[in-house]
């Protein structure tokens, strides 16, 4: 079965992720079948926290692959955040 997880990278302290499609049977940060975009938790000033190429998302879920629970909550809050109204203040 396909997964669509994260894969770590970066440096003690300073963690970078990956987002892969991979067999569920490979390590966490082994083989891949495809990037599908990053995840950087502690950016700042100018730097994307998340880039995901959504429309290969898609693909890879309507062939059957499976999102872990990270994956799934980052790109429902992502989608959430492009829906909404750009200039939308809150309070």
């Amino acid at each position: 079965m396909v997964t669509i997880r994260l894969s770590r990278g970066g440096t003690t302290k300073r963690p970078f992720y990956h987002i892969v499609a991979t067999d569920h049977r490979n390590r966490r940060d082994g083989r891949y079948l495809e990037r599908l975009g990053f995840f950087n938790p502690i950016a700042s000033g100018q730097d994307a926290t998340l880039k995901v190429d959504l429309g290969r998302v898609d693909y890879w879920v309507s062939c059957g692959a499976r999102m872990s629970t990270r994956v799934a909550e980052l790109l429902h809050s992502h989608r959430a955040a492009q829906s909404a109204p750009v200039g939308a203040a809150a309070g």
